[in-house]
């Protein structure tokens, strides 16, 4: 049985870019995950973390997730505001080879976003991230059989989602 190691904070920036797209993901906005990715290291960076999986993607998935459910619980608690539309014109993709591409990119971390929660944890970690399937189902802390049942459906649902009419 392994002990476990701490969590080293120097090796924080080596997940900053799937953090990143997790996180877009989930906000379905640039600036947004931006903002979500830094509230997630300061959490992390607040307390030495002391990690018993080998993986320390996975942890940092979940403090992410938790970061993002806790901060819509409090959004809720406010008054609604009507939120200025995301420029889809600026969305940086560099392997993209044409404009409508980037545009593209932006509709799809929107699609992603709008899924239900499971089905949206399921396919960011699997997809977006880049987790195994056994890596993302203990990440997530459900069977292998259910994050691949959710991970299936949630790419039906993106793929309908993307459809043009």
């Amino acid at each position: 049985m392994s002990v476990g190691h701490q969590l080293d904070p120097d090796s924080l920036g080596d997940h900053v870019d799937r953090l990143y797209r997790a996180a877009w993901s989930l906000c379905g906005s640039r600036e947004e995950a931006e903002d979500l990715v830094q509230e997630t290291f300061v959490r992390v960076l607040l307390k030495p973390r002391w990690l018993h999986a080998e993986d320390d993607i996975g942890y940092l998935l979940r403090v992410l997730r938790n970061t993002f459910v806790s901060s819509r619980r409090t959004a809720a608690r406010r008054p609604l505001t009507n939120p200025l539309p995301d420029d889809l014109t600026s969305v940086e993709d560099r392997s993209a080879p044409n404009p409508e591409a980037q545009i593209e990119v932006a509709e799809l971390y929107t699609a992603i976003s709008a899924l239900p929660e499971a089905f949206r944890d399921a396919l960011i970690a699997v997809d977006v991230v880049g987790l195994s399937y056994r890596e993302a189902a203990r990440a997530l802390r459900v069977r292998e059989a259910t994050l691949t049942t959710r991970v299936h459906r949630a790419r039906g649902r993106v793929a309908d989602a993307l459809k043009l009419d």
